[in-house]
């Protein structure tokens, strides 16, 4: 720190440290799962989501496909049990080699 300079200034040159937010499980965790448009992607995705979260409800999926429908974007909301079952869905959505992003 400078000489001078006073106590409790962050110098913005420095990242901020940043901490994961906080999240009390049981939730309901949205999802935005984006792939190539495909007559199956959506049905890909909810494979993967059931094996991890039983009690999804199918019938609460949302489908948008891009502007120029080279993508669709499938949308859910699962009870998140905690932070290894995000983990793992995460994971196994993206070996499937269809998903391009989980956000």
């Amino acid at each position: 720190m400078k000489k001078g300079a006073k106590q409790g200034l962050r110098d913005l040159r420095q990242p901020a440290a940043k901490e994961p937010p906080k999240i009390t499980f049981p939730c309901d965790y949205s999802l935005k799962v984006v792939g190539d448009a495909a007559d199956d992607f959506p049905a890909a995705v909810c494979q993967v989501i059931v094996k991890h979260a039983p009690d999804f409800d199918e019938t609460t999926l949302q489908v948008v496909d891009s502007r120029n429908g080279r993508f669709q974007s499938v949308r859910v909301t699962i009870v998140a049990t905690g932070e290894q079952q995000l983990s793992q869905l995460f994971d196994e959505l993206k070996a499937t080699g269809r998903v391009h992003m989980v956000v």
